[in-house]
């Protein structure tokens, strides 16, 4: 199976463990070839990170409330939701570590929660800042932290969870969409994971998740065979003990990282050996990127809406937050996808259901902006076009419709060619 060379290999790796090269950053990486760029990309410093502030929670109105103060309250929630998400784009494009934002959002999509319902940006910026703090290391941490997040429980009803009626929106999303994937229990298991994750409330004024005593049930449980007095901890350490656990979290990277194509067996077993007893997130990257196909040429991604604008900004070093908010957002609503607000718990979709119609208008009309706002004097022709966005070739169909362009139109249609949608 002929692999991509080692500039083109690097390229892929610059867009699937980031967003895509910025200026001269391809240039850079590729001359040291595949396998230090690949030491470089995995063992970067984080960037530091200064959460937004976005003042005191406006709650939610009173019975008594009238409607000009609810309309208030509605605006101010509003302004905080849109500053949290102009800010997490802004830290996306501007990043000089790319990865732990990349693995932030992949992990937004694992444990998919959505501010539509959860109505509360400060919550929702505390999980966003746990999955960038954890999302590198020991994925065991990382379950912990979420199966008691104030966000999630308040997506999944898991306040609602309380000794003697339990809910069991919770136990059984975390087994099959976070933990062990579809078939791997019974719905027995559900009611009792449910029991053991009883008693959870959440505080919106302080941003934090409580555990009341007089809501848990303590006595004994019975989860995937094991049995004892189960809370949320030692119910994760149940579910990730399965051999389910490891093969269902390593083919969850390789869906959005490598191939819509299902990880063959023996590259499933290499990966959860990276992966290892320790539940290495990292481990298992390095494993994944070792991995033949991962230079195929062949395993060809769509880029998520946001994982392409991010890469443009990226890529012409324009940052979101001086872009016009309302119009930046609201294409990329068009094209299906904002930040913080996934469509349900199963998270985003992936590769057809973006290349829409409807989809494509959107994506042409934020390349426009985006493009309008960029410095292109240096951008003469199709070439440099294919430089500045780190394609590797254009089609002869593309180079021909973009010979009849320049400046800013050449830019934007050739952002939204098929050679920039898609990362191959």
């Amino acid at each position: 199976m002929p692999l991509l060379d080692e500039r083109a290999a690097t390229r892929r790796l610059l867009d699937r463990l980031g967003f895509g090269p910025r200026p001269a950053e391809l240039d850079q990486l590729a001359a040291g070839g595949f396998t230090a760029a690949v030491q470089t990309v995995l063992g970067a410093t984080p960037d530091p990170v200064t959460m937004p502030d976005l003042g005191p929670d406006p709650g939610r109105p009173g019975k008594q409330a009238s409607p000009a103060e609810r309309k208030q309250a509605q605006q101010a929630l509003r302004q905080q939701e849109l500053k949290a998400g102009l800010w997490w784009l802004d830290r996306m494009v501007t990043v000089k570590a790319a990865l732990p934002e990349r693995l932030t959002w992949f992990w937004h999509g694992h444990f998919a929660t959505g501010e539509q319902k959860v109505r509360g940006p400060r919550l929702m910026l505390r999980q966003n800042q746990q999955q960038r703090q954890l999302g590198a290391g020991s994925f065991t941490a990382l379950a912990k932290s979420m199966v008691t997040d104030p966000a999630l429980l308040l997506w999944l009803d898991g306040q609602d969870n309380r000794s003697g009626s339990p809910n069991e929106n919770l136990a059984r999303e975390f087994m099959e969409l976070f933990a062990l994937g579809i078939g791997h229990y019974t719905e027995n298991d559900v009611r009792e994971a449910a029991r053991a994750l009883t008693g959870w409330t959440v505080d919106r004024a302080a941003v934090k998740a409580n555990l009341v005593a007089k809501r848990h049930d303590g006595g004994a449980k019975t989860v995937l065979g094991t049995t004892g007095p189960l809370d949320a901890n030692s119910l994760v350490d149940v579910l990730l003990g399965r051999a389910d656990s490891p093969r269902f979290i390593a083919s969850r990277l390789w869906f959005r990282l490598v191939s819509s194509d299902p990880v063959p067996a023996d590259a499933l077993n290499r990966l959860v050996a990276g992966y290892g007893p320790g539940r290495d997130v990292t481990g298992l990257l390095r494993a994944l990127v070792a991995e033949p196909a991962f230079r195929d040429p062949g395993t060809a991604l769509v880029k998520q809406p946001v994982e392409w604008a991010v890469g443009l900004m990226r890529a012409l070093d324009v940052v979101p937050s001086k872009l016009p908010s309302t119009q930046l957002l609201a294409e990329l609503r068009g094209m299906g996808q904002v930040p913080f607000e996934p469509p349900s718990v199963g998270g985003w979709p992936a590769g057809q259901s973006w290349l829409t119609t409807s989809a494509d208008l959107a994506r042409l009309h934020l390349a426009q902006l985006i493009t309008q706002h960029a410095d292109l004097a240096h951008v003469a022709n199709a070439e440099d076009a294919r430089r500045l966005l780190g394609v590797d070739a254009w089609s002869q169909r593309t180079s021909a419709a973009l010979s009849k362009l320049k400046g800013a139109a050449l830019v934007a249609v050739a952002a939204c060619a098929p050679e920039y949608v898609v990362s191959t």
